[in-house]
């Protein structure tokens, strides 16, 4: 553990030397708040509360998976990259730490949502609801990490930025996190949804924080997700370990 709170901190002076990293995860959700949630939902309690929640869902996507896909890409572009997967420590305590690490981002983007929400909508949490989606978004952000875990070992830098831009969007979009509550998403995204992992994400976080009961299919496909995306990334780690230390 004290060696995975190294790699960490490593991790997050790395990126905090680089601003615009913390400003580009956080400016996305951030501004849908404003422009989309504030004006059209912002005076109704439920509404906002949702809304709120999908955002932060959001939050939680755009930082994982630009995090670990173009960041995981761009180390191994780097010599200290290589040189520590040589360590006899092993891998455990660079994936933990760099886990840390994103966890920490993750927490920090989403910031300007919730002061978003707090500031300019009717969006209400009691303190234990609120407990409750802080815990939630340790709980959400396993998917979306394992898929920039995936991205960033199976491909270079510059296909790994192509194919998360790629993915990112029509999984918020096919998930309806764009479309703010439950209920407001056109038929063809209601279709599809249960069986994405935004989709189980944002259930999660609304089950947390209104009294809204999430879908079977949606929790169950969720899973799967988690299942198929451990698998695709401890793959890549290995294809990758396979191919330029062997």
């Amino acid at each position: 553990m004290p060696l995975a709170l190294v790699h960490a901190r490593y991790q997050l002076l790395e990126t905090v030397r680089i601003p615009v990293a913390i400003f580009g995860s956080a400016f996305f959700p951030a501004a849908a708040m404003l422009f989309f949630v504030v004006p059209f939902a912002g005076h109704d309690a439920a509404g906002a509360t949702y809304a709120t929640a999908a955002m932060v869902t959001f939050a939680v996507m755009s930082a994982n998976i630009f995090q670990y896909g173009i960041g995981v890409a761009e180390d191994r572009d780097k010599p200290w990259d290589p040189y520590t997967r040589t360590l006899p420590a092993g891998p455990a305590p660079r994936l933990a730490g760099r886990i840390l690490a994103g966890l920490a981002l993750t927490y920090l983007s989403m910031i300007p949502v919730v002061v978003i929400a707090a500031v300019a909508t009717a969006a209400r949490v009691t303190p234990m609801q609120f407990l409750l989606g802080a815990g939630a978004i340790a709980v959400i952000a396993v998917p979306f990490t394992l898929l920039g875990l995936a991205i960033g070992y199976s491909l270079p830098s510059k296909a790994a930025i192509v194919v998360a831009q790629l993915v990112f969007f029509p999984l918020a979009f096919g998930g309806g996190l764009l479309s703010g509550g439950p209920d407001n998403a056109p038929g063809f995204i209601k279709a599809i949804a249960p069986y994405l992992p935004t989709r189980g994400a944002v259930e999660v976080v609304w089950a947390a924080t209104t009294d809204w009961r999430p879908d079977p299919v949606s929790m169950v496909m969720l899973g799967v997700w988690v299942v198929v995306l451990a698998a695709v990334a401890a793959w890549a780690y290995r294809r990758d370990e396979g191919r330029r230390f062997t």
